[in-house]
């Protein structure tokens, strides 16, 4: 290695230690509340690896159950919550499964 190629080596190597650091992206931590017979918000925008929180404030039970399988909140009795993580990019509709007409959709990428 010529004079040059490790000066300009070393010079790109000073270059890359002086970059401020990019932190990782945290996770977010999102609410679904389950009011009314309804998923509110009923659509949702979320990033990859964030968390989503569904909590029951109806006297009948409620699940979060995506229709691909993805996630599943089990069945939630009234003032129960339950977190799902979404862990890839795509849309994914969910519904009550005891309640089939209660539905939403969460978008994540």
């Amino acid at each position: 290695m010529t004079t040059f190629d490790r000066r300009t080596v070393l010079i790109g190597l000073a270059a890359i230690a002086a970059l401020p650091a990019i932190p990782a992206q945290a996770a977010t931590d999102h609410a679904i509340a389950i009011k009314g017979m309804k998923f509110d918000p009923a659509e949702l925008s979320v990033a990859v690896g964030d968390t989503v929180t569904f909590t029951n404030m109806d006297r009948a039970p409620h699940t979060g159950s995506a229709k691909d399988g993805s996630f599943e909140t089990g069945k939630l009795a009234k003032d129960q919550s339950a977190s799902v993580t979404i862990a890839a990019a795509g849309e994914f509709a969910y519904f009550c499964k005891i309640h089939p007409s209660m539905k939403g959709v969460i978008h994540a990428a």
